[in-house]
Parts: C-alpha cells; structure tokens; sequence
C-alpha cells in the first residue's frame, strides 16, 4: 500500500492531484480490458495459451504478438495495482 500525503494551500490542488491519479488508474483498467480482449481472443483461435504447445503450430509473428501481450497486460495490471492501492492524506 503507498500513502501519499498531499500539503496544499487549496483544496482544489489536492483534488486536482487525486483526480489525476483516478484518471489515470481509469485509463489503465481500460487498457487492461483491451490487452485481455487481445489475448482472449487469441485463446479462441488456438486454445490454451502455453508457448510449448502454441510452437510451431502459430505464426511465429502471431505467438510474439500473443507474448507481447502477456508482457503488456502483466505491466499495466503492476502499476494499476500500485495507483489503485494509493490512499490519500490531507494536511
């Protein structure tokens, strides 16, 4: 969990500055979306996604993509669960 302590002269500041960080944490739970449409999508055309069995039966443009994708979706849901654990505190 990570607290952001915010000390501002105004109250719009400090919620200028949480609403950025919302903002934020909305436009990655939308990529994230996105990245899993991606992948479930592969997952219909192939089936179970395991690179040992994807090998030589995928494009090999398709199964970098696809690996793209984890890689994608595993970065995006790290920082969204790092924005999204923030709690704020006034002063």
């Amino acid at each position: 969990m990570t607290k952001l302590t915010v000390e501002a002269d105004d109250n719009w500041t400090e919620k200028k500055i949480e609403s950025a960080i919302h903002t934020e944490v909305d436009l990655l739970k939308k990529a994230v979306g996105r990245t899993q449409a991606e992948l479930q999508e592969f997952e219909n055309r192939y089936g179970k996604l395991d690179r040992d069995s994807l090998y030589g039966k995928v494009d090999d443009m398709e199964l970098l993509e696809w690996e793209g994708e984890l890689e994608t979706l595993t970065r995006l849901q790290e920082k969204l669960k790092s924005l999204a654990e923030i709690t704020f505190e006034y002063k």
